[in-house]
Order: structure tokens, then C-alpha cells, then sequence
């Protein structure tokens, strides 16, 4: 496909013009960031396989009836995405507790939690993407209350998707983020998936040695990040299994 005109580029990907209105080609760069961009590496293989992971959640879910922004892969590095309106919060599910949480709570990292706890940050990086209420959300007209609801189900019905996915692999899923956009139908409005759903938005945890397989390799200096993507990707079929990251991804298509 010919490169279009950049629309905005972000930390870990670009959007350019899609060939059709009313769509974008999502880029996965190979860019890692972490505290708020304050550390920063490129890490050879990431976007490819982040493209790739998301594609096979994004797909997974459209199977079950959850609408999402994806429509296909067009490459490596590139997806053909739904323009949507984003709503300016990313809506966070925790299962157990780790992160923001554990320090904001002084729960141990590893507490399972009492049932899936539903949170939404600000999407603002000069703010830091602080903690919201719902009553900041409506009071400032990020969302109205039928919007909140709806977004919690969705989320929710993420997070049964997901938890499912990584267990039959033997992957905890202890936490993901989402964003959530608007598509309107006539007059109608719908609510969906967008953005991403791959290890860089997720807490993924070995079940067995609690080795993690996230970002938090690199927020922590953990290891070889692209490695622990390599055995997400490994583990859900989306690799051959004799792949490893210094063999470079090959995908499948």
C-alpha cells in the first residue's frame, strides 16, 4: 500500500490516512516507552509483533459479538482501522493487584482482588493520565452516564475474553487498559474497541513462575522485552514455536 498522509503519530504507533473515508492505517512502531515517556528504547521486532497480538485479540473478540475498531492486517507493521472518535479515557480492568494500585492501596503485588475492578484514567500525558472518578466524567462531559455504563460492559466483556485467552495458555491476566471510541450510525451512536490490545497494554504473568511477559520487563529492566512478547505470541499460536526473538518473528498469515 502506498504511505498516506501522517493524521498523528503516538508513542508506540502512527495513523495514517486509509485508502477509503472513515479509515486510518494503524503503524506499530518499535519504539518502548515507560513513566510517562521518561525511558525510552526501540526494541527491533516490537511493533511486528504488537501488530500481530492485536490483530488476533481484535479478531477474537469481533467473533463474540464485542465491536472493535480493527478490519485487517495489511502487513507487518500495519493494520487497516475504523476512524473513530476516542473518548479521553483509558478504562482500565484489574483483577489483581499491581502497578498504580498496589502503591495508591498498599496491597501486596499478586493480591487477587475481590472481583474485576473497573478504572478510568484521564488520557493526558502533560497531566500524568491521572485517576478519574465517574463523577468527574460526567460532571465534565467526557462521557455521559449510559456512555459509562456501556464502556464498563465492554471492558468487562474484555476482560472475560482475555482472562479466558492467557488461562488456556497459562498466562494470569492481572491487569489491561483499553480506549473506547465513538462510531455513529445515522443517528445512531455505538461504542468501540479502539486503539490496541497487546502486551504493551496488558500485565501478563506466567501462572507457574510469575515471570512477567509485559511491559514491565522493560519498566523494570526485567530482561529482553521483544522475548517476552516473542512467548505471548508463541504461546496463543500467532508463532511458530520454534521461534524465538533472536531468530527474528516470521508470522503467519
Amino acid at each position: 500500500m502506498a504511505r498516506r498522509k501522517k493524521v498523528y503519530e503516538g508513542k508506540a504507533k502512527i495513523l495514517y490516512e486509509g485508502p477509503e473515508p472513515g479509515t486510518f492505517v494503524q503503524y506499530f512502531k518499535d519504539d518502548a516507552t515507560a513513566f510517562n515517556a521518561q525511558k525510552k528504547d526501540i526494541i527491533d521486532g516490537k511493533g511486528v509483533l504488537n501488530n500481530r497480538l492485536s490483530e488476533y485479540f481484535m479478531t477474537g473478540l469481533a467473533q463474540i459479538g464485542v465491536p472493535t475498531h480493527f478490519l485487517k492486517r495489511l502487513n507487518m507493521r500495519e493494520q487497516l482501522i475504523r476512524q473513530v472518535e476516542i473518548i479521553p479515557l483509558e478504562v482500565i480492568v484489574r483483577n489483581y493487584a499491581a502497578g498504580t494500585m498496589s502503591e495508591r492501596l498498599g496491597l501486596e503485588e499478586g493480591t487477587q482482588l475481590p472481583r474485576p475492578i473497573v478504572e478510568f484514567c484521564l488520557k493526558d500525558d502533560n497531566l500524568g493520565d491521572p485517576l478519574v472518578s465517574e463523577e468527574h466524567i460526567i460532571a465534565f462531559g467526557w462521557a455521559a452516564q449510559q456512555d459509562l455504563d456501556d464502556m464498563i460492559a465492554l471492558a468487562l466483556r474484555v476482560n472475560d475474553f482475555m482472562s479466558g485467552c492467557m488461562f488456556g495458555v497459562g498466562i494470569r491476566l492481572v491487569d489491561f487498559k483499553i480506549e473506547i471510541g465513538r462510531v455513529w450510525e445515522g443517528d445512531f451512536q455505538r461504542l468501540i474497541i479502539a486503539d490496541e490490545i497487546s502486551p504493551d497494554s496488558c500485565r501478563l504473568w506466567d501462572m507457574e513462575t510469575g515471570e512477567k511477559l509485559d511491559k514491565d520487563v522493560f519498566r523494570r529492566d526485567l530482561g529482553d522485552l521483544a522475548d517476552a512478547y516473542t512467548e505471548v505470541a508463541r504461546r496463543l499460536g500467532v508463532l511458530p514455536s520454534n521461534v524465538t526473538h533472536a531468530t527474528k518473528p516470521t508470522l503467519i498469515n
